[in-house]
């Protein structure tokens, strides 16, 4: 079987994750109340997706 041949130091460990972080957060303006969303969800403030009332 396939074992590891050292340690993997940790600057190569954190290295291999890079790509791993936090990502910005996209935000849109809801059509209907003007608050900022996230796309493709239900509104926080007003309650409407897709230009119904849901909530």
């Amino acid at each position: 079987m396939a074992v590891p041949k050292g340690k993997k130091s940790y600057s190569k460990k954190r290295m291999g994750q890079a790509h791993y972080g936090l990502k910005v957060m996209l935000g849109m303006k809801c059509p209907q109340c003007g608050e900022i969303k996230r796309p493709h969800n239900l509104c926080g403030s007003c309650g409407y997706y897709n230009k119904k009332s849901i909530v």
